[in-house]
């Protein structure tokens, strides 16, 4: 007899708890996508979280971050359920119903001027943060490209995972970004088994893992690359990375929709192309594809020039053995956990970003 106690829906009390719980979908025996409406719910819950319950942040207070769109609408969701204020100063990247989104919640939102280069909308939006923290020292910077705090969510969705998929070996495929959902989940997942591979994935131009001295004229990919360093991005945690440019990832995004009806963003393409060329390769263990948001941010650049994709399966990197080989349009190193950049320890990095800017 059917227990109804068993398989009774849970009534949420707040919707960043429904908006945070991903869908698990299973692309082929060894590869299972988690996909997400937006997966940095769990970053700003999980930061908004212990920010209040330490008292470092107090309710009514307004934080303020920089962003490129999924975070600005998973902090706004966090602070509306913690009764915080909320100030975004947004990528010029962000459209108009993201925006829309932010202001309804009550988000004041400074957006970047119209800008092709990245590199310039992200220096302008640092600068704007310095600027906003000298003048109003009451606000609280949330620093997510910098502060661990931002790790501490993902613990949540390990737990989840190893439920979802037990005796499986995992390996976690993502978008590096900043740093906070492919190293706060292999951090979770390694405390129970340390041989749980990461496998990283970037565009080109970003500086994260040295690919900045390229260009990718069509890449939108704001969300997965920096032009700046990212102290919450620790290098010795990774065990792959793949390179790809827009092309690449807009064809495995467009067959993402085409082979299995999943409606994701970019990142999500670009991660599960990569997760399919090492899912061949490692046919032992279980690909989790890290599938960040939804496709609908993407609807222009990506879904409607759908004819012009790539077929992935012509598509293979080339493996690399050090970054003075890497070249686009896609290419793949064991980068072995080894540290990259300058050997600058974390915290004093950390120490240096906390501190209150001044003119």
């Amino acid at each position: 007899m059917l227990d109804h106690d068993a398989v009774r829906p849970p009534v949420h009390e707040h919707i960043t708890d429904a908006v945070k719980a991903p869908s698990l979908i299973r692309l082929s025996p060894n590869t299972v996508l988690v996909r997400f409406e937006t997966l940095k719910v769990y970053a700003a819950l999980g930061a908004v979280r212990h920010l209040v319950d330490s008292g470092v942040v107090r309710r009514g207070q307004t934080v303020v971050d920089s962003s490129s769109g999924i975070y600005a609408l998973a902090l706004a969701m966090a602070c509306h359920r913690y009764d915080l204020r909320c100030h975004i100063v947004a990528s010029t990247t962000v459209n108009d119903t993201m925006r829309a989104q932010l202001e309804i919640l009550g988000v004041t939102v400074d957006q970047m001027p119209p800008s092709d280069d990245l590199r310039l909308d992200q220096s302008r939006r640092v600068a704007r943060v310095q600027e906003l923290l000298s003048r109003y020292p009451d606000m609280y910077w949330m620093r997510q490209y910098h502060d661990p705090v931002h790790h501490l969510g993902y613990a949540e969705l390990a737990d989840l995972l190893r439920r979802a998929l037990p005796g499986e070996p995992l390996t976690v495929v993502g978008c590096v970004g900043t740093g906070a959902s492919t190293g706060g989940l292999t951090r979770s997942l390694r405390a129970h088994d340390p041989l749980v591979p990461l496998v990283g994935v970037q565009p080109f131009g970003s500086v994260t893992f040295g690919s900045e001295r390229f260009t990718d004229p069509d890449a939108i990919i704001a969300g997965i690359g920096s032009a700046i360093p990212f102290a919450n991005v620790h290098h010795q945690l990774y065990d792959r990375i793949h390179w790809l440019d827009f092309q690449h990832a807009m064809a495995a995004t467009v067959d993402l929709m085409r082979t299995h009806a999943v409606f994701a963003g970019l990142s999500t393409g670009a991660a599960h192309l990569a997760a399919t060329w090492e899912a061949a390769r490692h046919p032992d263990r279980t690909h989790v594809v890290l599938g960040a948001d939804t496709g609908h941010r993407y609807t222009e650049r990506v879904f409607t020039r759908h004819r012009e994709a790539l077929d992935p399966a012509s598509l293979q990197p080339v493996e690399i053995a050090s970054l003075d080989e890497l070249a686009p349009p896609w290419s793949a190193i064991d980068w072995a956990r080894r540290a990259h950049g300058p050997a600058v320890p974390v915290q004093e990095r950390l120490r240096e970003f906390r501190k209150d800017p001044v003119p």
